[in-house]
Parts: C-alpha cells; sequence; structure tokens
C-alpha cells in the first residue's frame, strides 16, 4: 500500500515531498519499490537498492551489471521490484559485467533523445492554435524539463490538455499521447558489484561518467567477487584472504572515488548505510540532484566476509558502523556544485578513527583471521600494513577536505 504522507508524517500537503524523503527516519514511510528479494539473509548491499527505490522509484530506471545484484533482484520468474498504487515503477534490465556502464548510458540517451522528440512536438504547438493554458504549461515544461520536481508537477495538466486536443483530431497530440510517459524526468541508475566496476566493467565505467551524461552508478562494494564464489578483485584490500589471494592480498585497494573525483564535474560519495545514515541519504540525494554523472561507493558486508559476531550476517550494519569507527572504511563526499561557488567541494564526513581497535575488526571476520591461522608469522606484519595503508587513505582525505577553493 503506498505510503499516506499526510497521516503518516503529519505535514501539510503543500509541503514538497522531496523536503519529507531528506529526513531519514520520515523517508522510510516511503513504500519501497524493492522487497522480499532472494539475496542472503543480512546482504549489505539491498538496503542501498531498498533506500534508493523509496526515494526515486516511481521514476527509475536501471542497468544492472551482471553479478549478485542481478540475481537477487531478477531471479525468473519473479522479481522483488514492485510498483505503487498508480502502477509506478522501476523500470529494470540485466547486462553483462563488461559493459553494464554503457548500457545504462544507453538508456539515459535513448531517453533524452525521446525528451528533445517532446519538447519539439511541444514547441510545434505553441507555434500553433493551442489553448493558452496548453501553451503555458508546454512552456513550463520545456523551460523545467530536466527538474524531476517541475515534471512530476506540470506532468498531469498536461497529459490532460494533449488527451483533450487529441480527442479533437490534432495529430500532433496524438503522437504526444505516445510519448506521453517520457514527461516526468527519469532518474536512471546503474547499478554494480566492485568486480564489474573495478574491475572487469572498469573501462566502461570511466567511459560512462567521462561523458558528462545524467546518469546515476552505484557501487556495491564487497570488496569480493560475491556472486562467483569469492575471487579477489581490485577492491580487496591489503591482507584479506580470498581466491586467487589464498596467502592474503598483498596489494592495496584501488581508490576508485577519488579517480572519479579528478574529472572534476562527476559527483562522487563513500557511504556505509549502519555507520552514518544521514550522511547515506544526503549523498543519494545529491548525487541523483546533480545534473551530470554520479557514482556512489556503497560498503556491503557480505558472507563471503565470515561474520564472527555473534548473529553474523544479521550483524552487518553494525560492522559497516564499526568498520568506520576504527578507520577501515571512511565516509567522504564530492560534490561539483560547491566548487563552481567557489567552495572545496570535498567533505570528510566520518570523524577521527580509533586506530586501536583497527586489528580488532579485522580478527572480526574470516577473510583476515584465517591469515592468522594458516600463515601466523606473515599475519601480523600483513595486518599493520592494511592499518598503515587506511591511515595514508585516511590522510590524503584530510588534506583534500582542508584544500582552499576560494581562489
Amino acid at each position: 500500500m503506498a505510503a499516506d504522507w499526510d497521516k503518516l508524517v503529519k505535514v501539510p500537503s503543500k509541503q514538497n515531498l522531496v523536503d519529507i524523503k531528506s529526513n531519514v527516519k520520515n523517508s522510510q514511510f516511503a513504500q519501497p519499490l524493492f522487497e522480499f528479494s532472494g539475496a542472503c539473509s543480512g546482504c549489505g548491499e539491498t538496503p542501498y537498492v531498498k533506500l534508493i527505490s523509496q526515494l526515486f522509484g516511481d521514476r527509475q530506471m536501471i542497468a544492472n551489471a551482471t553479478g549478485c545484484s542481478s540475481i537477487y533482484s531478477a531471479s525468473v520468474p519473479s522479481t522483488p521490484y514492485t510498483k505503487n498504487e498508480k502502477g509506478q515503477g522501476p523500470v529494470f534490465n540485466n547486462s553483462l559485467f563488461e559493459d553494464f556502464c554503457e548500457f545504462g548510458l544507453g538508456m539515459a540517451l535513448g531517453n533524452k533523445k525521446m525528451k528533445e522528440r517532446v519538447a519539439k512536438l511541444l514547441q510545434e504547438m505553441i507555434d500553433g492554435n493551442a489553448s493558452d493554458e496548453y501553451k503555458a504549461l508546454a512552456q513550463e515544461w520545456i523551460a523545467n524539463k530536466d527538474d524531476a520536481d517541475k515534471t512530476k508537477e506540470i506532468a498531469p495538466k498536461l497529459r490532460k490538455c494533449i488527451a483533450e486536443s487529441a480527442a479533437k483530431g490534432c495529430p500532433i497530440c496524438k503522437e504526444l499521447q505516445t510519448l506521453d510517459h517520457y514527461l516526468v524526468k527519469r532518474s536512471q541508475w546503474i547499478i554494480g558489484g566492485d568486480g564489474a566496476s573495478y574491475d572487469i566493467g572498469y573501462g566502461g565505467l570511466d567511459h560512462v561518467i567521462a561523458s558528462g551524461e545524467d546518469v546515476n552508478i552505484l557501487v556495491l562494494d564487497t570488496e569480493v567477487y560475491s556472486n562467483t564464489g569469492g575471487q579477489a578483485s581490485k577492491a580487496t584490500p591489503l591482507g584479506a584472504i580470498a581466491q586467487f589471494a589464498a596467502q592474503g592480498k598483498r596489494i592495496r585497494k584501488k581508490d576508485l572515488g577519488m579517480i572519479a573525483t579528478t574529472y572534476g564535474y562527476v559527483y562522487v560519495a563513500q557511504i556505509a548505510m549502519g555507520a552514518d545514515h544521514a550522511q547515506t541519504l544526503k549523498a543519494i540525494r545529491e548525487a541523483e540532484a546533480w545534473h551530470g554523472p554520479s557514482i556512489i561507493i556503497a560498503y556491503a558486508p557480505c558472507i563471503n566476509h565470515g561474520l564472527k559476531a555473534k548473529g553474523g550476517m544479521g550483524k552487518s550494519q553494525a560492522e559497516e558502523k564499526k568498520a568506520v569507527e576504527c578507520g577501515y572504511w571512511h565516509l567522504w563526499r564530492y560534490n561539483p556544485a560547491l566548487a563552481e561557488e567557489g567552495k572545496n567541494p570535498f567533505s570528510l564526513d566520518s570523524k577521527e578513527p580509533n586506530w586501536a581497535n583497527f586489528h580488532d575488526f579485522l580478527m572480526g571476520e574470516v577473510r583476515y583471521l584465517s591469515v592468522k591461522k594458516a600463515y601466523p608469522n606473515e599475519a601480523e606484519e600483513l595486518f599493520a600494513e592494511a592499518q598503515k595503508m587506511a591511515q595514508l587513505r585516511y590522510k590524503t582525505y584530510i588534506r583534500k577536505s582542508q584544500e582552499n577553493w576560494e581562489d
């Protein structure tokens, strides 16, 4: 059942839905359009997918890489994606590891082309004999076609004018009726794991963010190829055991987020829902609002990590919090909109870590504990090096947050 915002949140009916959803608690009154997935119990990925569906699901388009997220999202004949009482819901399709970003870019470009066609037809109506109301709405839509809230407001009124004119025999309006589902700005999301994003599909990801097009990329970072048995990826941290890194990985983790910031016009964020709900929500909303490419890297505990805490994967959100508190994972945002205002676009959102807990955090996961059991003479050296790399990364973020952008 769709959420009744006036009753659930007790706000004036004129309040903008986006303002309501900006509050962490109130956002959870929104109907999830992703539900009852077939993911592993406690999966760290699905809460992010669910949240995005609550915020943008009624106008969301999804291009999904092959991997865990494609399996639990499209296990034929069922799917966890659903629709609201108005019949609106996410559009989902799946592509391969290597081209999932290009696939999503194709969706975005196709939608862009259709919107241009709608704008051209509406301009013909403005230049023709349409009613004053029709012309005013058409002009307003053309001026605000990339504004989600405005198009949601204008679309029902414009559809009514189009339908009335089509009923009178207007050929342009009859064509517009076949395209009126493009009147509301769509939210393009490209979803993939770290194997696809850091490794096999990285060339395509880089190509897509370099395009400057309005797409949102969600990287579900489990730090391992989860769906194919737990092989090491470029997201696997130094010291962790994985397939093809049986003695513990000896090379530090790739910093995908910092690489993306070098473009300057790409919105980038690192999030961990269990560590900071508000930062997660803010990053997702900012990314979607940015009229350009965005990439969100979301920390997602996985069954392959082997959580030792009582409750196992039932404690995945708590594990995310521990990861941030000890400095294993860091929360930050790079917002190009701030740079345009002469402000530092980089915000370090996580507090100074308690490095004393770093080793204990590693010992709470089998992927690290196994190294200690199998290679006791090398393990502590690896873990010390892993902490050193985490501290080095944190110092990099500190420097970025202190840059002067006034000039």
